[in-house]
């Protein structure tokens, strides 16, 4: 490709790339994350105003659907390392109009995932106390450490390969307020788009990318440990940590599906670079995903069946047969195997399809990490004699509802927020995707 015709496709992506005003649909988008962040936020002023009494949660079920929230916002947030890291490591070319999809949902979710576990806490000033007085031995303070190590990993992978759409930016978008030009001004870092700068970000890249993989394997892993390390009947298994895994890079894939679908339907000319192709390539890992979670799950489920013992053989019946059995094979059958079946077929891996299949993997994916939080806690090794009958059963009050709501808004909103703001598909990757060499192109540059 000649170096005119890669200046003119240059052109040609910032045109359609570059971030774009809201329309009406936009806008009441926008409007109704901020109302159903507003209620959350009142909700939990009635929570610090009369403490954990205003949830369902008690004695026996201590954790509820806010610790629920949270495991499923770390699952959803693995997707940055997959994408970004392991298909960029293999040099998976098709991969460049997705990397950024994947880095916002993981920031933006990683982000309130850390949010809801001090919304779970009664007295969240006390916070600190857990980095002052915590207990080296424990899995709740490796899970904080974790968390915090892949946020910070999670922002430098966004912001680094963002460097040169922030430029773009500041150089091409005349008709923005002062304040917004500045802003794009600060963060593009004198940004000139030379041979030297592109290779720092490229390196910069392959760092993050090597180190956010361990990493992204602790986090859930961790989450998992926090079960796994008790004695209780559903939660006592070796089998935790791939088991979470495997489940969190599954949801976190229908996650990107579901907004590749979303970002080529509301942007004009966003369908030039999210293709039927990336649709069906993502069909076909959603499905080697499926498989390797379904192996887990067996593992999960089959054996402790099998020998049906004392609170295990209890904790099994009430999932499968009981109380929560709509639950489970809604979270079974929708969460792994209707897509397993249903996207071996070509038709079922085209945009409005593999759009609604995604959508039912991630429904499902929450409805499991309720499934494997709240019905354990029920389940004592002491059975439960003399107390209220409330406190013997688990629904989610109004508040706990509208919180949980509010986290998942607020994880929208950024999403929503960064895409108003800055290009959502990034410019110079497609380029480099489509035949460009930035380097040549820029040397002109280094030698003025």
């Amino acid at each position: 490709m000649e170096l005119v015709e890669q200046q003119a496709l240059i052109n040609e992506l910032k045109n359609d790339l570059l971030p774009q005003k809201f329309g009406i649909r936009g806008k009441i988008w926008t409007f109704l994350l901020l109302i159903i962040i507003a209620v959350g936020l009142y909700a939990y002023y009635l929570q610090l105003r009369d403490g954990l009494v205003v949830t369902g949660m008690g004695d026996y079920v201590s954790w509820g659907i806010y610790i629920s929230n949270f495991v499923f916002l770390v699952a959803v947030s693995l997707v940055g390392s997959l994408i970004t890291a392991v298909l960029y490591l293999v040099n998976v070319k098709w991969r460049a109009p997705l990397t950024r999809i994947a880095e916002v949902i993981a920031v933006a979710a990683i982000m309130f995932a850390g949010l809801i576990i001090i919304v779970d806490m009664g007295r969240p000033e006390r916070m600190f106390n857990l980095f002052i007085y915590g207990r080296v031995q424990s899995p709740i303070l490796w899970d904080v450490m974790v968390v915090m190590t892949y946020m910070t990993i999670s922002l430098l992978l966004l912001y680094f390969p963002l460097l040169p759409g922030m430029a773009y930016c500041r150089d091409h978008m005349t008709d923005i307020p002062k304040w917004q030009h500045k802003m794009y001004k600060i963060l593009a870092l004198r940004w000139r788009g030379t041979k030297a700068q592109f290779d720092k970000v490229h390196k910069a890249i392959r760092i993050l990318a090597v180190m956010i993989i361990p990493v992204a394997l602790s986090i859930h892993t961790v989450t998992s440990w926090l079960f796994a390390t008790t004695f209780r009947a559903g939660w006592d298994s070796t089998n935790f940590g791939p088991y979470f895994v495997s489940g969190a890079f599954m949801v976190g894939a229908a996650a990107v599906i579901a907004g590749m679908y979303v970002f080529s339907k509301a942007y004009k000319n966003y369908d030039k670079y999210i293709t039927k192709d990336h649709f069906d390539k993502m069909g076909k890992l959603l499905v080697m995903l499926s498989l390797v979670y379904l192996y887990f799950n067996i593992n999960e489920y089959i054996v402790p069946a099998y020998k049906m013992k004392g609170m295990e053989a209890v904790h099994l019946k009430e999932l499968v047969f009981g109380h929560y059995a709509g639950m489970f094979w809604f979270a079974q059958i929708g969460g792994m195997i209707l897509p397993l079946i249903l996207l071996l077929f070509k038709k079922m891996r085209t945009p409005g399809p593999i759009f609604i299949i995604a959508l039912i993997v991630i429904v499902a994916a929450w409805v499991k990490r309720f499934l494997i939080v709240i019905p354990t806690m029920l389940h004592p090794f002491i059975p439960m004699q003399e107390v209220q009958e409330k406190w013997m059963h688990y629904s989610p009050t109004w508040q706990e509802i509208a919180i949980m709501s509010a986290s998942l808004a607020g994880t929208l909103l950024v999403m929503t927020i960064f895409v108003r703001f800055f290009p959502i598909l990034s410019i110079w990757e497609i380029a480099e995707e489509r035949g460009v060499d930035m380097e040549k192109l820029n040397q002109s540059i280094d030698e003025k």
